[in-house]
Parts: structure tokens; sequence; C-alpha cells
């Protein structure tokens, strides 16, 4: 597959529609814009939500992407607006991922492994029988969780978390987010009041200094100037308070469904 570097016209060449990605909730599509295999989401395919305005999902994709770029950790593949067969909408380069890797999984709770894994909730399944939901303890997956608390991540379900076959892991789905009120909804809640490392703590620095320039500027033109102003005051309680936060508001800690 050609690399994006190797295509500077991923913004202008023409995009053919490959076919229908049937588990997501919006409208959305596998695509290729010369070699380059795409996710493509058009705007006129968001479903409307009670919480957040209507046509504004695809934006917030990207700036999803911009606040991962801006951390330095490279958690969001590249992700821009551009036009579609149809119409304007969200477009993101396409992962391969490795199918024998489970970053979050639901296991038997006698399963478990003692080390390499955290717990986020336990219950039981159809026959009854304990089970476990994990995720694996790694700074890759670290750094997506404080990701999702700067950008308030309504929705990081399992099955949003790709393990690249590199090892990476890399988040997708990122269209309820930026919200003023606490709207986060995570299955990865395994770091729950720990202390953020030195590492976690500059990738928030980054992003709020970003604000002061460049990604200021950029978010302004995706965001209304008050989701602008909570991310930066989520960052700053991130910053102050060094450490993972417990689960607050009024909605489930976790989506639903989980994967």
């Amino acid at each position: 597959m050609t690399t994006p570097a190797a295509s500077p016209d991923l913004d202008d060449a023409p995009l053919e529609v490959l076919g229908r990605i049937r588990v997501a909730s919006n409208a959305t599509f596998l695509a290729r814009v010369g070699d380059v295999e795409v996710v493509y989401k058009p705007v006129a395919g968001e479903r409307p939500l009670w919480d957040f305005p209507d046509g504004t999902l695809a934006g917030r994709e990207v700036a999803a992407y911009l606040v991962s770029e801006a951390t330095g950790w490279g958690v969001v593949p590249r992700t821009w607006l551009r036009d579609g067969p149809m119409g304007p909408g969200m477009v993101q380069l396409w992962q391969d991922v490795d199918g024998d890797q489970d970053p979050v999984d639901v296991v038997p709770t006698r399963d478990v492994p003692g080390e390499g894994v955290r717990t986020v909730l336990e219950g039981v399944d159809e026959d009854q029988r304990p089970v476990s939901v994990v995720h694996e303890d790694s700074p890759a997956l670290r750094r997506m969780a404080v990701l999702d608390v700067l950008v308030n991540n309504a929705d990081r379900k399992g099955g949003h978390v790709l393990p690249l076959p590199d090892g990476r892991r890399v988040g997708v789905d990122h269209g309820v987010t930026f919200h003023v009120e606490p709207k986060l909804r995570t299955v990865l809640w395994g770091w729950v009041g720990e202390p953020l490392d030195d590492d976690e703590l500059a990738g928030v620095a980054r992003v709020r200094s970003g604000l002061r320039g460049d990604l200021g500027v950029r978010l302004a033109e995706l965001l209304t100037d008050a989701e602008v102003e909570a991310l930066d005051e989520r960052g700053a309680v991130l910053a102050r308070e060094a450490r993972f936060p417990r689960p607050a508001g009024g909605m489930p800690a976790v989506p639903w469904p989980l994967f």
C-alpha cells in the first residue's frame, strides 16, 4: 500500500467508496484515495444525538486527532475533513490490526492473569459464570486513557482500541468528544486514582501550551469557544492533581455495549 507521505493529494484526489462498515452506528465506509485505504464518515450520515449538536461529529474526530498529535503520542490515526461521494465528512487512514492481540477483553474471572492487566468490571455471563472485563496494563493504553480524559471521550469501547502488528495501540471513533459537561465513558478505568507519570504530564502540558498557539487556532475552526475552554480546564485539572480521575457526572462510567 502506498504510504501517506507518498500521496500528497489525499485532500483532492477522488475518493472511491469500497463498501459500508455495518458495525458502525453512523454511516461509515471503507474507501480508497489512490492506493491509500481510508475510513470515510460523511456528515450527512451522522445520526442525531440528544446531547451533541447535529452535524458536528466529523469535526470532533478531527479535533481529537489534533489533540493526540499535540500530546506527541500518536494515539489517533491521521484524520482530516474533505469532500467525498456523499458530501463532506471525516476521513481517517485505515488501520490493519493484529487479530491475535486483545488489549481489552472479557475473560473468566478465574483466568485473569495476576500481572499485566487491570480489571475494570466483574459480572456474570449468560450461564451465570463469573467474568471480568480487563485491559492490558501498558504505557500505550495509559496514554490513550489520558487522551480520553482531555477530549472528554463519551464512547471508548473496547472495539475502539486497535492493536497494530508492530505492537502499537491506536484509538478510533472520537465523534462524541469535547462536550463541556463531564461525559467520560470508557473501558479504560484500570488506573483510577493512580499518579500520572512524567511522560503523561508532559503530554498534557504540550496540549495546554498548544492551545495558546496553532492548536488553539485549528480547534477554533472545529469546536465552540466553550468547548476549547473546557478542554483547557480538563488539562489544568490533570496537571494540578496529576492523577487518573474517577468517574464524574451523572452518566454511566462505561459505554454500552462495551465492545
